[in-house]
């Protein structure tokens, strides 16, 4: 038997981890899903076969772990939705960009909260989730909720000032490498490469790096050098990408991130 689970949010992520709960061995009566509009609940019972209702209250009411996947800025609205009938009982694992511990303890008081923030490659049950811990959550209630994230991948506890870079890194992070592939695929089809060629040798080009990231003893700059012989191919074009300021971009553009994410939370807790 699985902790019970209740999804508070049917878009993409809700969906991913309904489906990864199922993979990972959770029966369908021991997950329910939450929907705001009539119509994505159906589909969600059609492509997921999960109980998906329009009533938060009713999803979250005796499920033993309950997540949050909605935006930030309607959390404060789900938080009065779902009030009445959260217990002490209960773990609140919120997956919602930004928005403290704090937040949930302040609504439901001493009841169990983990934050965390996972990523699109859930859908292969690939991702990576960061979390951390609230002040009431004890060693059961963090196992329940590590429990759920790791149905989709792997997780890392780390300190909760460091979630929004986490949110920057690896939330974000996909789309910086799908961004890195449509450049690649365009460079490729403008040095007179067929689109269907370009798209597969990127493709699978990012595959293979990714593997050689995830499954070596091998850090990215030892990588990086063995294929970077002097004077040839690679040295050219990581030369251009240096002198162009490649790192700086990166950097920003993760500075950026993270600081939305802040934004973000200080938004859906009602600051400026």
């Amino acid at each position: 038997m699985h902790d019970t689970v209740a999804v508070l949010g049917a878009g993409a992520i809700g969906e991913l981890l309904a489906g990864g709960l199922l993979r990972a061995g959770w029966e369908r009566r021991e997950l329910v899903l939450a929907a705001r509009r009539p119509e994505r609940q159906k589909e969600i019972e059609l492509r997921v076969g999960v109980r998906t209702v329009l009533d938060a209250a009713e999803a979250a009411r005796g499920h033993r772990v309950v997540v949050v996947t909605v935006k930030p800025g309607d959390v404060l609205s789900l938080i009065e939705q779902i009030r009445p009938v959260i217990t002490s009982e209960q773990v609140i694992l919120s997956l919602a960009a930004g928005v403290s511990t704090q937040v949930f303890e302040e609504a439901f008081g001493e009841v169990a909260v983990v934050r965390a923030m996972p990523n699109t490659p859930a859908l292969f049950d690939e991702a990576i989730s960061a979390y951390c811990v609230g002040r009431f959550a004890g060693r059961e209630a963090v196992g329940a909720a590590v429990g759920v994230l790791e149905a989709v991948g792997q997780t890392i506890l780390l300190d909760e000032p460091l979630l929004d870079a986490v949110t920057a890194v690896s939330g974000t992070g996909p789309a910086y490498v799908f961004l890195l592939a449509e450049a690649l695929i365009e460079a490729a089809i403008r040095e007179g490469i067929p689109r269907h060629a370009a798209e597969r040798l990127v493709k699978q080009t990012a595959r293979g790096a990714g593997m050689l990231l995830a499954d070596l003893d091998t850090s990215p700059e030892q990588l990086r050098a063995q294929v970077t012989s002097p004077g040839g191919t690679t040295a050219a074009a990581v030369h251009v990408l240096e002198e162009r300021g490649f790192r700086a971009l990166v950097e920003d553009a993760v500075r950026a991130a993270a600081e939305r994410s802040r934004e973000l939370g200080r938004r859906a807790e009602g600051g400026s």
